[in-house]
């Protein structure tokens, strides 16, 4: 197993049924700076979405849709989404104070910080 990070595949062939046009498009837009995945507009019941798509990783949330992508004629980065599974929860509504975020790297850290596994902290700590 490698540190690299793996690259997002690529969407499917161009597809042969885009005659009829799709309420649901994709245009990807460029790569995410992390290199995991791309940064997209999505035209889907006549409203734009400003999104991103990454590949699925065993262990990993699911922050959105699970969709296939089949490229159209038209264009090279124009892509129908065909959604297979809908989003496992509806959007939460926007919340009042500081945002909560704990990244990858905050993460990874996380030890280093606070130190593994301190014991009871029987008498061997100050507070």
């Amino acid at each position: 197993m490698s540190d690299e990070p793996e690259a997002p595949e690529q969407p499917s062939a161009p597809s042969e049924a885009t005659e009829t046009k799709a309420e649901d498009v994709v245009m990807i837009h460029s790569p995410m700076s992390d290199g995991q995945g791309y940064h997209v507009l999505r035209l889907r019941e006549g409203n734009v979405e400003l999104g991103a798509i990454r590949n699925m990783r065993e262990g990993a949330p699911v922050h959105g849709d699970v969709v296939k992508l089949s490229q159209r004629k038209e264009h090279e980065r124009l892509y129908d989404v065909e959604v297979l599974v809908k989003s496992p929860r509806p959007s939460e509504a926007p919340r009042s104070g500081p945002a909560q975020v704990a990244t990858d790297a905050y993460r990874a850290n996380w030890e280093a910080i606070f130190g593994a596994g301190r014991g009871d902290g029987g008498g061997e700590t100050l507070n």
